[in-house]
């Protein structure tokens, strides 16, 4: 038997062996790799220092004792404490349960870091349910082929919006002058709708093909085609024409037409339906970043050319890695770098409200020199330079305020960029790898500074969206900053952000479906919901949220939606705290609805954490 006693806490009573606490046992569900730091938490409605704990394996046999940790502070009223369980010296391969007060974990593994690989696949499946065209994957909900209206497609101009804070649309679309039929047919629906975003799926397809060149298996190398296929169609080569967005999220304020939000249904529908205010459900319109042949915003075409350079660096048929190469250098090139003004992401701008771009091109620059290199083009040296150009223009104006996330891919920038820089002979750039190394740990430390004073020690923040996609960020950040400084330092923090997203949080909840013992049950997503009650495997969900969001209650039911929970209750309710609230409704858009960014960041993470 293992026994731990760095649990135990001078100058407080050991609690008797048979107390009993009210409370729970919060512990990443998946599991940890036996090397890993290892924690849980005990989450009461009374002191519990030096509560004595034990670990038990699937035979009931105890493995491991220790005490509770000192009071990390309240969560909220009804649980005013917090209680760290130090599992590290756990280090045997198995499945186990924690037994403290009369509680009772749910089972995580201790296992080989593979473990990780198990999740990342899932989020693979997550990735095939999402597909959008007439290469479906039938799956779990037997999907059938979608949108292929989307072949012949009609360009339309940006449309005017009710307000900033709406995407109700003033008056009828107005066609782009001169503007052929394109075909914007496959990808990814976004998130629990049915709309196509080339700012989210350039961003997607980078991590996708980032985890396969870092160690993911050639599955993932498969649904990143499907993704880059569809990228390709919204570049024209031609006329040098991003095109950003397929469909509109809402009507107009005339009542003439509606938008995706406003129907609830399955995406095989959508190309027969002939209801007069439909047209625009039938045949999506689709908007372009800027007129053809103008400069294009930088956070567009950093992270589109990154995504066709990395598939550059992965692709083993080296000609039609050359031509990713080629696709990635026109994109980066029509970049507007000076009088950038507001960001283009979606329509309306707030969908996705971003506002860095240097970062965007730092990693547009970093993935086209590592995939020159590889192919042995002499343009290498100068994208190298751009990039560290970028990266420079980073650290000045706009590092410091956020972590890796949709919003922020300075983090793969910095590392790929330090790699880049090994490989070459440069001088006289205008960052080197120090300064890098050093923003990748000071993006760690913002982290670590909100871990400190919360009680589960998480690193996002709970009353801000992307909460779990920032701490799966976070993970991932750990490691990059690891390969490319040799300091395990941050392991643990990597470890326990992760543990936090898979269910070592206040809520006992894994925001990964499929992943755990409790995980999402019901997501505001349509595909899910109308095929209910399958699980929506590998979805990954925003988290909790800022409880103001949800003050006016969760709305009313489309007519075609299956009530989840059928009851309506709200069963994590006492665990409100901090100001943020959660909530497993089909109506919660703001906690429970997936997204194709929330998955990829997971997808990344876990598999860097399976290469340990």
């Amino acid at each position: 038997m293992l026994t731990a006693l760095a649990g135990v806490v001078p100058g407080i009573p050991a609690a008797a062996a048979g107390t009993r606490v009210t409370g729970f046992i919060r512990v990443d569900q998946l599991g940890f790799a036996p090397a890993e730091s290892k924690h849980a938490y005990l989450l009461s409605t009374t002191a519990a220092g030096n509560l004595p704990f034990t670990v038990v394996d699937g035979r009931g046999r105890t493995v491991l004792t220790g005490s509770a940790g000192g009071d990390r502070g309240p969560w909220n009223t009804r649980y005013p404490h917090v209680h760290l369980l130090d599992l590290s010296a756990l280090e045997r391969p198995g499945g186990y349960r924690i037994k403290a007060g009369g509680l009772t974990s749910p089972e995580f593994q201790v296992a080989p870091a593979r473990l990780f690989a198990g999740p990342a696949a899932k989020a693979l499946t997550f990735f095939q349910s999402q597909r959008d065209g007439a290469d479906v994957v039938p799956g779990a909900f037997g999907r059938r082929p979608s949108h292929r209206n989307d072949r012949a497609a009609t360009v339309y101009e940006w449309p005017t919006f009710a307000g900033d804070d709406t995407d109700v649309i003033k008056g009828e679309l107005t066609p782009a002058g001169g503007q052929k039929k394109v075909d914007v047919e496959g990808g990814w629906f976004d998130a629990g709708d049915y709309l196509k975003f080339t700012h989210i799926l350039a961003y997607v397809d980078t991590l996708m093909w980032a985890a396969r060149r870092d160690g993911g298996g050639p599955e993932v190398a498969a649904e990143a085609r499907h993704g880059l296929r569809w990228l390709d169609k919204m570049w024209d080569e031609q006329t040098r024409t991003l095109y950003i967005q397929v469909g509109i999220g809402a009507g107009n304020e005339e009542g003439t037409f509606v938008g995706d939000h406003d129907v609830w249904r399955l995406p095989e529908a959508d190309d027969h339906d002939t209801g007069a205010d439909r047209r625009h459900i039938r045949h999506r319109p689709v908007f372009r970043a800027a007129p053809p042949g103008q400069p294009i915003s930088p956070n567009l075409t950093g992270r589109t050319a990154a995504a066709f350079a990395l598939a550059a660096q992965v692709e083993p048929d080296r000609a039609k890695a050359r031509r990713w190469l080629d696709r990635a250098a026109t994109v980066y090139a029509q970049a507007r770098t000076t009088n950038v003004g507001r960001l283009v992401t979606s329509l309306p701008f707030a969908f996705y409200p971003e506002s860095n771009w240097r970062d965007d091109m730092e990693l547009g620059g970093a993935e086209l020199a590592l995939a020159a290199r590889r192919l042995g083009d002499p343009r290498a040296g100068a994208w190298l330079a751009q990039a560290a150009h970028w990266a420079g223009q980073y650290l000045t104006h706009e590092a410091g305020g956020d972590t890796l996330n949709l919003y922020d891919v300075s983090a793969l920038a910095h590392r790929d960029l330090v790699l880049a820089l090994r490989g070459a002979d440069a001088r006289g750039l205008a960052v080197g790898e120090q300064n890098l190394i050093a923003d990748l740990k000071a993006q760690l430390e913002i982290g670590a500074a909100r871990a400190g004073s919360d009680p589960f020690q998480a690193g996002a923040e709970y009353a801000q969206f992307d909460a779990v996609p920032h701490a799966f960020g976070l993970a991932a950040t750990a490691r990059l900053y690891r390969s490319v400084s040799g300091d395990p330092g941050y392991d643990g923090f990597g470890t326990r952000q992760r543990g936090w997203a898979l269910g070592a949080n206040p809520w006992g909840v894994s925001f990964m479906v499929g992943v755990g013992e409790n995980y999402e049950k019901c997501p505001h997503h349509q595909i899910a919901n109308l095929g209910f009650p399958k699980p929506l495997t590998g979805a990954v969900v925003n988290g909790p949220n800022s409880e103001d969001l949800f003050a006016d209650g969760l709305g009313g039911h489309f007519e075609e939606m299956n009530h989840c929970p059928p009851d309506g209750v709200d069963r994590y309710a006492e665990f409100t705290g901090r100001g943020a609230r959660y909530v497993d409704d089909v109506r919660s858009w703001q906690a429970s609805e997936p997204a194709d960014d929330f998955a990829a960041i997971a997808l990344y993470a876990l598999t860097l954490m399976s290469r340990d």
